[in-house]
């Protein structure tokens, strides 16, 4: 039986592509680069801060990242005020979570988000303490796909892998749940989709928040 469920946070809780495509555009925009569509911003981002930066500035045709220091500032800055511009729930979110809360199911958040930023956009959609744990990129912690940050959350809990589930929207996600020997829940709703989920071995993809009920 499942005790505890590990959820991505961008693609998988939370839609935060308006968020990131503002911050990321206005950046590019004040160094005379060119904007990109939300769709390109659904494959920039998964990576964090800085890569999303490098994947912009590479389809901007800066390939020698001349302006990378000077965008990743500003973007960082313009993120720091503005990362829940238009940010909300995936419809079915807010009552998966409470469904399992009811049943006693333990719930963290792992994002490769700035840390910082990953509690802000968590506790303003959902309130504080409401998640058991929430694990953002941080310095010494090595960001997913690298499962250090998976071992954290496990300790917290203090659950062995076998009890959870690890639920993501990414390739980055499934590789992630692979390593720490979890099993992975790929999700449609959010930011890539199903070929890459599969050619990533999601154990199961999902079309809506409740369908995770089944598996636990």
């Amino acid at each position: 039986m499942k005790k505890a469920v590990i959820f991505d946070l961008d693609g998988t809780l939370a839609n935060t592509i308006e968020s990131l495509t503002y911050c990321g555009n206005r950046a590019l925009r004040k160094f005379g680069l060119p904007e990109f569509e939300e769709a390109d911003y659904k494959y920039f981002v998964g990576d964090g801060a800085a890569v999303l930066v490098r994947r912009a500035l590479d389809k901007a045709g800066d390939t020698g990242l001349i302006h990378f220091q000077e965008v990743f500032e500003e973007y960082s800055r313009l993120f720091e005020k503005d990362c829940m511009y238009h940010v909300k729930p995936y419809e079915g979110i807010r009552e998966l979570l409470e469904e399992l809360k009811k049943r006693q199911i333990r719930i963290a958040v792992l994002s490769n988000k700035a840390h910082e930023n990953s509690i802000q956009v968590v506790e303003t959609l959902f309130g504080a303490g409401y998640f058991d744990w929430i694990q953002g990129q941080m310095d010494g912690v090595p960001k997913k796909p690298d499962p250090a940050g998976v071992y954290q959350i496990q300790k917290k809990l203090g659950l062995p892998k076998e009890a959870f589930l690890y639920m993501g929207d990414t390739s980055v996600d499934m590789k992630t749940g692979k390593a720490a020997g979890m099993f992975t829940v790929g999700v449609l709703w959010g930011f890539r989709d199903r070929q890459e989920l599969e050619e990533n071995h999601a154990d199961v993809i999902i079309e809506r928040p409740a369908e995770l009920l089944s598996l636990l």
